[in-house]
């Protein structure tokens, strides 16, 4: 199997260097031990399958209504981790500018009222899942949220578009540090965001 449009990415930055915001124990245990075992089950799942032909994750996961509960879930563990390390960055925070920013105020009304109905999202999403910017079919912006590993990508997603800002929202993700203060993460989050990506990734969806 050609492993190589698969690969499981290092992070882009060492464990501690979203301290104190986000905690080496946790970044190191989310990164070695969550998101490894969702990549790992991927592999396993489609090896020996058809989508082991696909050219990317993305491919895979846009028919996941069609998919095994594991090619799905882990598929979907696999991809939106690998966007959420990148999405973060030790000198992160701050607001976006340029054409993103001026997006942003013009769907939202402010960067404010975008931060208070995202961190909404990420609050309100019951159990374990994802918040969501995405940039629809129709080249806007929409703030969204998913269950488990689901995505804004599949087919199954209740508003489909290009994610290209996600908070993990999992137990996992926050409890070390946090407990069951999940606002006070989500709040945490803020300052590490990488606009530079985001703004990447806005490009790359009205694209």
């Amino acid at each position: 199997m050609n492993t190589s449009k698969f690969e499981f990415p290092d992070l882009p930055y060492v464990y501690n260097a979203l301290e104190p915001y986000i905690d080496a124990r946790t970044m190191e245990i989310h990164h070695t031990k969550h998101h490894r075992a969702y990549y790992d089950k991927f592999m396993a799942a489609i090896t020996e399958t058809d989508l082991e032909k696909a050219q990317c994750t993305k491919d895979i996961l846009v028919d996941a209504g069609k998919l095994p509960k594991a090619v799905r879930n882990n598929g979907g563990g696999y991809y939106n981790h690998d966007l959420f390390w990148k999405v973060m960055a030790p000198n992160g925070g701050g607001e976006p500018s340029g054409e993103l920013a001026e997006m942003i105020k013009k769907t939202f009304g402010s960067f404010g009222d975008f931060r208070k109905l995202f961190s909404d999202a990420a609050a309100n999403r019951f159990g374990s899942g994802w918040a969501w910017l995405i940039v629809s079919s129709d080249k806007k912006l929409e703030v969204t949220s998913t269950p488990n590993q689901d995505n804004p990508l599949m087919d199954v997603a209740e508003k489909k578009g290009y994610p290209i800002l996600g908070l993990d929202v999992w137990e996992h993700a926050y409890y070390l540090k946090y407990q069951n203060r999940r606002p006070e993460y989500i709040e945490a989050f803020w300052n590490v965001v990488n606009w530079k990506e985001v703004e990447s990734r806005y490009f790359k969806g009205v694209g």
